[in-house]
């Protein structure tokens, strides 16, 4: 590959990640793929189908011309109806037209990374209309790819990959969100710290502080006297941060330790994707 050193850890996640999930769809007969999934309101070939739409935008396709029905009332902004173009244009297609057309993106999208010599810094398409760097565009790909490759992994009952190369991307990902959770969205108060522990798979602790202007800021150094601290698996942990589940379904798998409302409030507000 001839990708910038920046962005081959995202790469490799990304090949890892579209591989497992080629492989999990390919043996499915018609009915599995209607099975429901963790992603709110979509289905195993909804999911497979928003891989395939986001994967045809990177490569520069156009968008289909297509008209979303009226009844999807999952479809609240246009963030959610632009995503769902994709999945709905797609939504009456059979099996072998799903596998082939992954198949087909995949060897695509396999070929520009192999060909990409661009610097990270240079700005790509974006949804709605926006545009991002490279470096970030490749990042969330590794990060979606690897949260739908876990969605069909719950809804075919078919688990593993907790620890693979996306997981990493998407724990530092996720742990970027801690700072505004804790201090922001939750109000954790100033001159406070809070402990995020995570075992599993994937095991973790930060700190998240909070500074006297009301700052939030993390680290991986314990602290001693945090006003709160929560302890849950890394399972768990992702799904939260993705919107996979609310705190009140996954209770017995968090330990809160401290004060037990702002934690409550740092789990109320922990979902970070749309």
């Amino acid at each position: 590959m001839t990708v910038h050193p920046s962005l081959q850890n995202y790469a490799d996640a990304w090949t890892h990640s579209i591989e497992a999930i080629a492989e999990l769809v390919q043996p499915l007969v018609e009915g599995e793929w209607n099975r429901p999934t963790p992603c709110p309101a979509w289905s195993v070939r909804d999911v497979v189908s928003h891989v395939i739409g986001l994967e045809t935008e990177m490569l520069g396709d156009p968008r289909p011309i297509h008209t979303l029905p009226r009844d999807l009332y999952h479809v609240k902004s246009d963030f959610a109806r632009y995503m769902e173009m994709q999945v709905d244009v797609r939504r009456h297609h059979t099996a072998p037209e799903m596998t082939s057309e992954l198949e087909y993106t995949m060897i695509r999208r396999a070929r520009q990374l192999r060909n990409e010599n661009r610097s990270p810094d240079t700005l790509v398409r974006a949804p709605l209309g926006a545009e991002q760097t490279l470096e970030v565009a490749m990042r969330v790909r590794a990060f979606d790819i690897w949260v739908h490759e876990q969605d069909l992994r719950t809804a075919l009952d078919k688990p593993g990959n907790l620890d693979s190369p996306g997981a990493h991307i998407v724990r530092d990902t996720l742990i970027e969100a801690l700072p505004k959770i804790v201090a922001k969205d939750a109000g954790a108060p100033p001159g406070s710290a809070v402990v995020i522990d995570v075992h599993g798979p994937l095991e973790f602790l930060r700190t998240v502080r909070v500074s006297a202007d009301g700052r939030g800021s993390v680290d991986g150094s314990p602290s001693l006297g945090p006003i709160v601290s929560l302890s849950l698996d890394w399972e768990t942990y992702y799904r939260l941060a993705c919107g996979r589940v609310r705190p009140a379904a996954v209770a017995d798998r968090i330990k809160v330790d401290g004060d037990q409302e702002l934690g409550a409030a740092i789990l109320g507000s922990f979902a970070v994707t749309p």
